[in-house]
């Protein structure tokens, strides 16, 4: 069913136009290929209902709200998720707010609040394995047996794997540690990158000869930490300099050691090459591509600034190696 996209946040904002869907419960984060299937799953069931497909996230997400600045890193913030998911083809997306109200919701609690009496699901997709409640009592099984009374039925999800592995955010996080972005971008099935509004900075990279484009990544790890050769481009659509559309530079992802203090937070921090502007409080668009070297902290700011030039060089001599091979 095509319907205007729509973003819901929290029960309490749910009307009565919004009962009646097909759901899927998940974090979702990245929206990788195995998402994908659930997704292009979930929209079939939708279409054979003729009702809406809605996917039900949580924010922050569960492991956030227990495990803090422990957590895993996010793959793409908030507003990248949800704008992947209607890309993907979800018609709403409802996020609930994963508090301590929710978060001590038993299951069969968790089914009425939120499945029957907010959304009256009609036909739910999950993973078989798919856990929830305070007490983790919720289950694919307590699902059948709620739903098959209230009148919604439950279907597994498929599983998607590539070179005898399921895909899994987790799985991604890895090989973008490992920096190993040919299979990241296998596993999401396009480039990794990190989109985000450039924000105004302490113009430091200027006195260092390298002005850079900062990105505030809102997040407490970045799947990333080090110096990488990246492109960029306006998600606007619109050219970045002298009619291209998207130019070649190289980024530091991390907490900036030499100059910051403890607690800082994860900065992309960005310079392009041959280009000039004014990108200030536009939201461009950052996909990595190669790892140059692991982020340090220098001595001096000489010394720092002797390594962006060598940085600087290396990149540009990765790319010039990329286009004659």
């Amino acid at each position: 069913m095509t319907e205007q996209r729509e973003l819901i946040r929290g029960l309490h904002n749910l009307q009565p136009r919004h009962r009646g869907c097909v759901a899927t419960i998940g974090s979702f984060d990245g929206v990788h290929l195995g998402h994908q299937a659930i997704i292009t799953q979930l929209r079939a069931r939708a279409a054979e209902h003729q009702l809406p497909s809605v996917a039900i996230i949580f924010e922050p997400q569960p492991h956030e709200y227990f495990s803090g600045e422990k957590a895993p890193a996010r793959l793409m913030r908030f507003k990248e998720k949800v704008l992947a998911l209607f890309a993907a083809g979800v018609d709403r997306v409802l996020c609930l707010q994963f508090n301590e109200r929710l978060r001590s919701l038993g299951g069969e609690a968790f089914i009425q609040q939120v499945l029957v009496d907010g959304l009256g699901v009609r036909h739910l997709v999950v993973g078989d394995d798919f856990r929830f409640g305070c007490d983790r009592s919720g289950d694919y099984a307590l699902l059948q047996r709620v739903g098959a009374k209230a009148g919604f039925s439950v279907e597994d999800t498929a599983t998607l794997e590539i070179a005898g592995k399921r895909v899994s955010s987790t799985r991604i996080r890895e090989a973008l540690q490992n920096a190993d972005f040919a299979l990241a971008e296998q596993l999401l099935g396009k480039p990794y990158r990190i989109t985000g509004l450039v924000a105004r900075g302490r113009a430091l990279g200027r006195q260092l000869g390298a002005p850079t484009a900062n990105v505030r990544l809102h997040r407490y790890r970045s799947p990333l930490v080090g110096v990488y050769t990246v492109t960029a481009r306006r998600t606007d659509g619109s050219p970045m300099s002298g009619g291209c559309m998207e130019v070649a530079g190289v980024a530091n992802v991390g907490f900036r050691p030499t100059v910051e203090g403890e607690g800082a937070k994860p900065l992309l921090e960005v310079h392009l090459f041959d280009f000039s502007g004014d990108l200030y409080g536009r939201e461009i668009a950052v996909t990595f591509c190669h790892k140059l070297r692991n982020e340090e902290k220098f001595a001096s700011l000489d010394i720092l600034k002797q390594k962006i030039a060598e940085d600087i060089q290396n990149a540009k001599d990765w790319f010039s190696r990329r286009q004659t091979s």
